[in-house]
Parts: structure tokens; C-alpha cells; sequence
């Protein structure tokens, strides 16, 4: 059993390694291709969002104060409300949903 952790641990190792060696050898000139560039720049935001957009509606008791806590954070962010401005409103949207939930309940 000890012997198979070794061999998970060099196998994730190379997997690691061949994903970060593979476009530095491969690509050798400047990528000009609009897609793929347009692409590559909005894989990290992308990637971002679908791990936490599903955080942010199960973190909450109800899907209905996490869906409306989204919502409302989404809205604000859009007028160029602050970080902190927007995260307090999500807390107090769930907050309230969830007091309005536990009372018809």
C-alpha cells in the first residue's frame, strides 16, 4: 500500500510538469490567432466563476437566499459598487431571505 502512494505522487508530479512543459516547448512564436488568444485571456475568469458561483448558491441554508444573495451582488457590482459594499448587501440579502424562509415555515 505504502509502495502506491509513491507511484500517485510521480504520476500527478509528471501530469503537473507535462501540462506546464508542453506549450513552453511546442509554442515557440507569438500566438496571432484571435480566438484562441481571446481564449487563453478568459480561461482564468471562466474557471474562476464556475468554481464559485456554485460556492455562492449552496453555501446558504435555502438556493433561494444564495440565488438572491448572487443576484444582488451581480446588480451592484454592475454600478461600480465597492468589494465591500457589494459583500455586505449579499450578507444582508441572505440574511433576510432566510428569516422571511423560516418564517413561512
Amino acid at each position: 500500500m505504502k509502495h502506491n502512494v509513491y507511484i500517485y505522487i510521480l504520476v500527478m508530479a509528471a501530469v503537473i510538469y507535462l501540462i506546464r512543459l508542453l506549450p513552453l516547448t511546442l509554442i515557440r512564436k507569438k500566438i496571432t490567432n484571435i480566438t484562441l488568444r481571446s481564449f487563453l485571456f478568459y480561461m482564468p475568469y471562466v474557471t474562476l466563476a464556475v468554481m464559485t458561483f456554485p460556492a455562492i448558491i449552496e453555501a446558504t441554508e435555502s438556493i433561494w437566499s444564495g440565488t438572491a444573495a448572487l443576484l444582488v451582488g451581480a446588480v451592484l457590482a454592475y454600478f461600480g459598487i465597492g468589494l465591500f459594499g457589494v459583500a455586505v448587501s449579499s450578507c444582508a440579502v441572505v440574511f433576510v431571505v432566510e428569516l422571511i424562509i423560516r418564517s413561512f415555515s
